[in-house]
């Protein structure tokens, strides 16, 4: 199924979901991302947006599935690199959170990313 040939509610559905994850309404974006799940469950957006609201609600397995899904499909997507560090961060996977977020800085050396980097690394020695 290609944009053009998507239903429309699918596409609102999936707008909607977006605003709600930027709103920091992880719970109802899901709720709202659920259809398009079922439509679209290969799609490397619909698994993006539905690792990030995971993610917001805490679901981190569920959230680092997606991450994975999306980095199957384009392993140079920075962005689902960052999420998937951040994700293992939270569940105390330093040193594979280190590895994500080193290859998410090196394709895109923004200083969220690099702070989050370096974060991981002074928790690391910390130990």
């Amino acid at each position: 199924m290609t944009a053009t040939d998507r239903p429309p509610d699918v596409v609102e559905q999936f707008r909607l979901a977006e605003s709600l994850v930027s709103e920091r309404r992880p719970l109802e974006a899901l709720r709202q991302l659920a259809p398009v799940l079922d439509a679209e469950p290969n799609a490397p957006s619909v698994q993006l947006l539905a690792g990030r609201a995971y993610l917001q609600s805490a679901q981190l397995s569920r959230a680092e599935e997606a991450f994975l899904r999306v980095l199957e499909h384009n392993p140079s997507d920075h962005y689902a690199r960052f999420a998937l560090g951040r994700t293992l961060q939270r569940q105390s996977r330093l040193e594979e959170a280190r590895a994500q977020l080193a290859m998410a800085a090196a394709m895109n050396p923004t200083p969220d990313y690099q702070e989050a980097l370096n974060e991981v690394r002074m928790r690391i020695a910390g130990r």
